[in-house]
């Protein structure tokens, strides 16, 4: 097993996330795994992971009991330097099963597709209500921070029983903790901040139920006399409000500008509505917004594509690979809307996949069907090549979306 302490040498070769020279493209390095799809990469910290590349790889090594998603291992591939309630604080998307089943299935009531599409209403009010503002602050706007930020949050602050007047605090603060810009103290300062809120909400949701996914939580312990701490729900909360919230806020403002950049294929969705469902799967796989955020560590000795990769080595699942696989789909480096193959990655693989994925399914949905509807002269204010993309963060996007229309 190889140590972090062993490897701070590694610190001197080119460090992984690697960026992408285009939002749309695979990071030049990633040509190496081409002969050698399973390889160890240094991160910025010194740690070497095993990297796993390639769709059938990423497939094997997502379903094998002998893999572990628990932060609190040595070599956990964190690829900046995390604080150390990161290890600890942490909710089911860092347990093994029997805990993450246990904790999982507090959640997944909320995110049934039966109970998702019951939300529709709701959400198409939502969507329409941050167009309508969007609309009002004219041409120049920044879509990102007039639609993308606030569809999401307002949802997830909805599912959970937040105050809306609360959401932009979440915004700022999951934006630091999955952003790729900010410091361990920094990190560690909004940890603290989101904390602090959640407690105060379990404690409220304790005395005064109502109808979201926290009282129901609370509800469930009760009834069946399990006992739990109030710092539980709070890992859990927080873990909801970062994965429904950050990543489909980038989606959408990536996804938007993916199709601003490839008018053919938005003529063809404007053309034909009915194509936005495999408009959705289509993006999904083609940005892979989590390409670097699929970490893992062995518990066994491994052997996959050539390599062995022992017990306690770090690992980390490039999605983007996986969704660019040449095997699975034809001329993976192309977006064709209409492709709508679900075999993509983008919502994870295996006991961890995306719990929100229909949710995000629906929301990337109505938010582009309702976009393009209303504004179908959408195009960006400036030059894609200058707008701004979060290089090395967790969650891969951009920083704002400038955008302008005929009025």
């Amino acid at each position: 097993m190889s140590t972090q302490a062993e490897q701070t040498g590694a610190a001197a070769e080119e460090t992984f996330p690697y960026e992408r020279k285009c939002p749309f493209s695979q990071p030049e390095q990633y040509a190496q795994f081409a002969d050698e799809p399973v390889k160890q990469v240094p991160l910025t910290t010194g740690l070497k992971v095993w990297a796993v590349t390639g769709h059938e790889n990423m497939r094997q090594l997502l379903t094998d009991p002998r893999t572990s998603a628990s932060r609190k291992e040595a070599n956990f591939p964190f690829y900046f330097d995390a604080p150390p309630e990161f290890r600890t604080e942490t909710s089911f998307i860092g347990y093994d099963p029997p805990e993450h089943t246990k904790v999982r299935r507090k959640a997944a009531v909320t995110f049934t597709n039966r109970r998702v599409q019951m939300l529709r209403p709701q959400i198409e009010k939502i969507v329409d209500e941050a167009i309508d503002a969007m609309i009002e602050q004219g041409p120049g706007v920044d879509m990102h921070h007039a639609l993308s930020l606030p569809v999401p949050m307002t949802v997830i602050c909805l599912l959970l029983g937040i105050p809306y007047e609360d959401h932009e605090f979440f915004q700022v603060n999951g934006t630091t903790l999955l952003g790729g810009t900010a410091t361990m103290a920094e990190r560690q300062a909004a940890l603290v901040d989101v904390n602090n809120y959640l407690f105060d909400l379990v404690a409220k949701k304790e005395k005064e139920p109502g109808d979201d996914l926290l009282s129901r939580a609370i509800a469930e312990y009760r009834e069946s006399g399990e006992e739990y701490e109030a710092r539980d729900l709070v890992n859990l909360c927080r873990l909801l409000m970062n994965g429904g919230h950050e990543t489909t806020a980038s989606m959408i403002s990536l996804g938007t500008a993916c199709l601003l950049e490839h008018p053919e294929q938005l003529e063809q969705l404007k053309a034909d509505p009915e194509l936005i469902g495999p408009a959705v799967e289509e993006l999904v796989r083609y940005l892979t917004i989590g390409d670097a955020a699929v970490p893992r560590v062995a518990t066994d000795d491994i052997e996959l594509a050539g390599a062995t990769i022992r017990k306690g080595d770090g690992i980390l699942c490039l999605g983007l690979t996986a969704n660019r696989d040449a095997e699975v789909f034809d001329n993976p480096d192309e977006l064709i809307l209409a492709r709508g193959n679900r075999r993509h990655f983008g919502f994870g693989h295996g006991l961890h996949h995306c719990i929100g994925a229909d949710l995000a399914r629906l929301e990337l949905q109505l938010v582009w069907g309702r976009l393009f509807e209303r504004i179908p002269t959408l195009r960006l204010a400036k030059p894609f090549q200058e707008i701004r993309s979060k290089e090395r963060a967790i969650i891969y996007g951009l920083w704002g979306l400038p955008v302008a229309w005929d009025e």
